[in-house]
């Protein structure tokens, strides 16, 4: 696997690296690429994510916490100077076999450091049960993008306070405390994060490709889109129906409605899901107009939702409709 590397250290806002993803799967011809990278106090929401829900804005501009959006789905992270990111694309185009490589290959190289680590449910990394690190995934040229936080030192209270938990998820979880349920590499490894980074780096790749003055200045020009406010905080929806519900193995789904004579005028679907397909052209253009019925929407509703949003089963989306 080759390592891409920058001309130099200094530290970046971190949609920069999102479009440096982008910019790799576009112009970089090889199999399997690999990066890591560090930022400043940062909160980054899935795709699929309302704002609002997820992240207390207050708290981040009191502390200068930027805040960003992301192409990929999945839920609210935070990240600092002490979270080793990092970012894998492949041509591997099939998700689950492009997610459990990525995750198994993070997992042997904790065990090469004596870390008790394991992939777990479908996008974590644990370390005795604790959650050591999160990851994502889209499609982007033809190419799988999958990044994750490892969480080395990271500052517990800005990350708490930050983020906005959604109380299904922390319930369904038992979470009573955030921190006693994370785990921080620092607890696990005599090692600092900088040699940390190198020890990943010697153990995943062979080679190592260097990008140009010429290429970061294209990675500033994709950067710019992430950068909009537009992006960032989108269009807030004003749907008159809202319908949540936390599915195993699926995540959180948030269905915003705006119903005519039980007719769906408007659909959308907020969340940490994963998106895998089309959700306007598969799933949402088909929903309008169809009257919120169950044999109506059994008709509408594709049986292969599963390649639309990772793992989600016809028959659970149909009963949160009618919920």
């Amino acid at each position: 696997m080759i390592y891409v590397s920058l001309l130099d250290e200094k530290t970046r806002r971190l949609v920069f690296y999102l479009a440096m993803e982008e910019y790799i799967a576009h112009k970089v011809d090889e199999k399997d690429c690999f990066f890591m990278w560090q930022v400043r106090p940062s909160v980054l929401f899935g795709r699929n994510q309302l704002i609002a829900n997820e992240v207390n804005l207050d708290y981040c501009r009191e502390k200068g916490i930027e805040i960003y959006r992301r192409k990929s789905g999945g839920g609210c992270i935070y990240a600092d100077m002490n979270n080793v990111m990092s970012s894998y694309i492949t041509k591997e185009d099939k998700v689950s076999i492009s997610f459990s490589r990525f995750l198994n290959m993070v997992v042997d190289v904790l065990h090469r450091l004596n870390i008790p680590a394991e992939a777990s449910g479908r996008n974590d990394i644990l370390i005795e049960g604790k959650k050591v690190s999160g990851n994502a995934f889209y499609h982007a040229a033809g190419k799988s993008i999958l990044h994750g936080t490892m969480l080395f030192d990271t500052d517990m209270e800005n990350m708490t306070n930050s983020l906005t938990p959604n109380t299904e998820k922390l319930s369904s979880k038992g979470v009573q405390s955030i921190r006693q349920h994370i785990a921080l590499l620092k607890d696990y490894t005599d090692i600092g994060i900088k040699e940390f980074k190198e020890f990943v780096k010697k153990h995943l790749c062979d080679e190592e490709l260097t990008l140009t003055e010429n290429d970061i200045r294209e990675i500033e020009k994709i950067e710019k889109e992430y950068l909009s406010d537009e992006f960032i905080y989108g269009n807030n929806p004003s749907y008159n129906l809202v319908k949540r519900q936390r599915i195993e193995d699926v995540g959180i789904i948030e269905v915003h409605l705006e119903l005519k004579n039980n007719i769906i005028k408007k659909i959308n679907l907020l969340g940490d899901y994963f998106l895998v397909g089309d959700l306007d052209n598969d799933l949402l253009k088909r929903l309008q107009g169809a009257e919120l019925r169950e044999d109506t929407l059994q008709n509408v509703v594709p049986a292969d939702l599963n390649d639309v949003i990772m793992n989600l089963k016809k028959e659970d989306f149909i009963r949160l409709l009618l919920q």
